[in-house]
């Protein structure tokens, strides 16, 4: 900063104090002038000894300002850091302007190059803490629209124009300079009250590949101006300070995309399966790591059944939220195909196995039946369900927990448990019960206290979903969560007996007309009468497209719940496929038909066959289970 001349300052007027937040070590204003010392070396003049001195406070203040500087991660804190190192040890006022937008990495900014006014700084003009006022003078620059003054918010770097010509020298300049004086009212505005002399300098912000911004360093009339060594303070300031800022917007890139990768990953939305409600919930580990590898899903299943998947990939990175992408998309597959929750386990390893040697996971795979009012479930390393019954209790069930995802050469266990209307199954990843102050069993355990604590609150009726997910999550306590967090919480209510109607039917000629019959009847016993028309037509050519290929007995299913829901299996594995018949094809339309009446349709490959399926709306006022 250079020593302090006659005038205003600590060294003949009122002490300017530091603002609070002020970098370390960093004095509060310009070093007062030092008397000559009796010098270190011999033969060395005063002057000389007050230069080294001045030297050694100039580099003391870049290495605290720029240590300011690069403890910010965000651009804000980064900003906020070169204006309160600077003012008021080096300047009395600053305004930054960052491009806008600012561009990030190798990406080449289109359209004209804009600056804007990201942050200004000034002295306050309120008493410091002896009730002393520092003076405010006429001359004081105008700090932009936020400190009352006039100058301007955006500027737009003409290209060949004098401001362009600055930050392409990447040099900062006196205010005095010939360059700098046409290039201010280009960044300021036209007419910009700036003080005289050398008490303005203007120094680009350039990054690691092109200039980002520009800031104004001002002191007032009453202060030292600057000196030529100031240029290489300044020069220091801007070019930590561009870097700075280009490792923010890097930042803020990749937290975007982890955002949106994690968005991704994780189901936008429940299904809405017969049978059963679903509540989820996600917390990432903190702000500062918003991406890992756990995961939840529900997946609709033939025959109104629907898979439950929960799941945990080591780790808390980029590479653990795309390994957690590729073992949910592995298991939606494998869930389409109908295979048991031990095979998809097994499959699962199979390809954890193939991402690489150090990919392991946990996963819990559970498949509920509506109709057996049963719920089948897999485990491969993870923490074991809860069950909370209707009448309160919650139950910590007893599931063998098998080897992770990624180990290999192991068999998974699977078992068939009751699943009672009214009951609620909690799947969680171990984020929710264990921390560095408990272990996971005390955690699994103050789990099932807090859902019978919970469902003591509602008495008989078992408590709402989004309510019990939140109480869940409340059992956390502060500083008590280290690792990601997916729950999902599915309420069984089943399907009664009397909404199921099934038989099984031969594949003959005659099988079409049974079908018709059979569901005529179902329709009259649910007091449907009025769909009969559209369900006998629907019916019919399915049913007439099963028996044409199928070996064996097919299957014909009818469901009321909220919607009548027919479905036909056969033993033919070969999918349907919807296609504009000819005027002269005599079939072909038995699908067409189907897509312009039923509500919804869709056709699943089974292990032995396939099931299609397709759903009518309700009549209004129709009587419901």
């Amino acid at each position: 900063m250079g020593r302090p001349r006659e005038g205003g300052g600590p060294g003949g007027g009122d002490r300017v104090p530091a603002p609070a937040g002020a970098a370390d070590s960093l004095p509060s204003a310009p070093l007062p002038p030092v008397p000559p010392a009796r010098s270190a070396h011999p033969g060395e003049s005063g002057e000389v000894a007050a230069a080294r001195q001045a030297g050694g406070d100039r580099l003391r203040f870049i290495g605290a300002a720029t240590r300011r500087i690069a403890r910010g991660i965000d651009l804000d804190e980064i900003v906020l850091g070169l204006c309160r190192a600077t003012v008021p040890t080096f300047a009395d006022a600053i305004l930054v302007y960052l491009r806008d937008p600012l561009p990030v990495g190798d990406e080449r900014p289109t359209g004209p190059v804009v600056l804007r006014l990201r942050r200004t700084d000034r002295i306050p003009e309120e008493p410091d803490t002896n009730g002393a006022r520092l003076p405010v003078l006429p001359a004081q620059p105008d700090l932009g629209p936020a400190m009352g003054g006039s100058a301007a918010e955006l500027a737009e770097v003409r290209p060949g124009g004098p401001l362009a010509e600055v930050l392409r020298g990447v040099r900062p300049l006196f205010g005095e300079a010939q360059a700098a004086r046409t290039a201010l009212p280009e960044l300021l505005g036209p007419d910009p009250r700036l003080p005289s002399g050398h008490r303005v300098i203007l120094a680009p912000l350039r990054g690691r590949r092109r200039v980002i911004g520009a800031a104004v360093f001002l002191r007032r009339p009453d202060r030292p101006a600057f000196e030529p060594d100031d240029l290489l303070v300044a020069a220091q300031l801007a070019t930590h300070t561009a870097l700075g800022v280009d490792k923010a917007v890097l930042y803020g890139r990749e937290a975007y995309i982890a955002d949106a990768l994690q968005r991704t990953m994780l189901p936008d939305s429940l299904p809405q399966p017969t049978g059963v409600r679903l509540a989820s919930r996600y917390l990432p580990a903190a702000e500062t790591a918003r991406v890992g590898g756990d995961w939840y899903d529900a997946i609709p299943l033939p025959g109104s059944r629907v898979a439950l998947v929960v799941g945990d990939v080591m780790g808390h990175s980029m590479t653990s939220a795309a390994i957690m992408g590729q073992l949910r998309t592995t298991a939606q597959t494998l869930a389409g195909l109908d295979l048991p929750p031990q095979e998809v386990l097994h499959h699962l390893d199979e390809q954890a196995q193939r991402l690489g040697s150090d990919r392991m996971a946990t996963c819990m795979y559970a498949v509920y039946d509506p109709v057996a009012h049963r719920i089948t479930i897999a485990n491969a390393g993870h923490p074991p369900p809860v069950m909370l019954h209707r009448g309160g209790r919650a139950e910590v069930l007893r599931v063998p927990s098998g080897a992770p995802i990624g180990v290999g050469g192991v068999d998974f266990e699977a078992v068939e448990l009751d699943a009672p209307a009214g009951a609620t199954l909690v799947l969680y990843t171990d984020g929710l019960v264990e921390s560095r102050i408990r272990d996971v069993w005390t955690g699994i355990e103050q789990l099932r206290e807090r859902l019978a604590e919970t469902a003591r609150l509602t008495g008989p009726n078992p408590p709402p979903l989004e309510p019990l997910c939140d109480e869940v999550l409340d059992m956390l306590g502060p500083g008590d969560r280290d690792d990601d967090i997916a729950l999902l919480a599915a309420r069984f209510d089943g399907i009664a007996p009397s909404d199921v109607a099934y038989w099984y039917l031969d594949p003959k000629a005659q099988t079409a007309g049974q079908a018709r019959r059979l569901a005529r009847r179902a329709l009259a016993r649910w007091g449907l009468d009025e769909l009969t028309d559209q369900l006998e037509l629907l019916v019919s050519e399915v049913v007439t497209n099963a028996v044409r290929y199928a070996e064996r007995p097919i299957t014909l299913r009818l469901l009321r719940t909220d919607v009548l829901r027919c479905e036909v299996g056969d033993d033919v594995p070969q999918l349907p496929r919807l296609r504009q018949a000819r005027p002269s094809d005599e079939g072909g339309r038995g699908l067409y038909l189907v897509n312009r009446m039923a509500r919804r349709w869709g056709a699943t490959r089974l292990s032995m066959g396939k099931v299609v399926w397709f759903e009518l709306s309700m009549p209004p006022g129709a009587p419901r289970p």
